[in-house]
């Protein structure tokens, strides 16, 4: 049984060789369309991150033009604390809030080099309770906080959220849509190379078939080679969106995402990577079954 896997491994990879074009038309297929689809599954992975580290923290935040007296700021912390919904009010003043964007800058800091903390306002950052998070209760703090003369610009990430809900939402649509023509496309371009090869030897599987090979004999090293194919495709897709993650996520976009509150920019974790390239196998064995189904008697299933 070992020695007959070797040699369908040994066929299928003799095949391949002997049409290199195709089998790389195909092989790059695959790996195109499954890269496409692991840049989206990053996309959406970080996206998510941020919707959850956004849902986790929701707070309001009043931001203030001129800031008053102590006393006064006080007396309006008092006041707003006094609300059911909220659990804690601080002030931040302009150079906290400076101090604090140029640590998220992280390496980038020079960007702000030559500029002071008065580009910044100060705000009131207005964190609600843990039975409190939710719509409702901040639409109600931001509603009566509306109502008050003095606090007349406010800010609150609940649109941001819906934003990013809705974005992951199209995100997720766009992938699937796109990610599932190219497969159709990866199918197509697997079955056809296979379909070429099955013409090329025609004749010899004729033979083969006169002499007493079953069909399965004959079909097997056909149906590795497009496993074959699809296994290099989810390697090589795997390669390529790692190296772009690195070159453009990590590097170009990284601290961009670090003043959005994202730590770290994720990469897919290890079973989705195994997924990417056992369904690139899979792919491969489908397309030469559709192959192998509309070719001649001999091979019919």
């Amino acid at each position: 049984m070992i020695l007959r896997g070797g040699y369908f491994f040994r066929r299928a990879l003799r095949n391949m060789q002997q049409s290199p074009v195709l089998s790389l038309a195909s092989v790059g297929t695959i790996a195109v369309a499954l890269a496409l689809l692991a840049f989206f599954a990053i996309a959406v992975l970080n996206v998510q991150q941020l919707t959850a580290s956004w849902g986790e923290s929701l707070a309001i935040v009043v931001y203030l033009d001129e800031v008053p007296e102590d006393k006064v700021v006080k007396g309006w912390i008092s006041d707003i604390e006094q609300y059911p919904e909220v659990d804690k009010v601080d002030f931040i003043s302009r150079e906290k809030a400076f101090d604090r964007f140029r640590k998220r800058l992280g390496d980038d800091a020079e960007l702000v080099e030559g500029l002071g903390p008065e580009v910044l306002p100060a705000s009131l950052e207005i964190s609600l309770a843990d039975k409190a998070q939710n719509e409702v209760a901040m639409t109600a703090v931001v509603e009566r906080l509306r109502v008050d003369h003095r606090f007349t610009d406010l800010q609150y990430g609940q649109g941001w959220l819906e934003k990013l809900e809705a974005f992951l939402l199209l995100l997720r649509i766009s992938g699937a849509a796109l990610g599932g023509f190219l497969v159709f496309a990866a199918l197509v371009i697997v079955a056809n190379t296979i379909k070429l090869t099955l013409y090329a030897r025609q004749d010899e599987l004729e033979a083969m078939t006169m002499v007493g090979a079953t069909s399965l004999f004959i079909k097997l090293p056909f149906l590795v080679e497009g496993a074959l194919q699809g296994l290099f495709g989810g390697l090589a897709a795997l390669g390529l969106s790692f190296m772009v993650f690195e070159i453009v996520l990590q590097k170009s976009l990284g601290s961009l995402l670090l003043i959005t509150g994202i730590d770290t920019i994720h990469f897919l974790p290890g079973v989705w990577q195994v997924m990417l390239i056992v369904g690139g196998g899979l792919i491969g064995l489908l397309g030469s079954l559709f192959a192998l189904r509309k070719f001649v008697r001999f091979v019919a299933l």
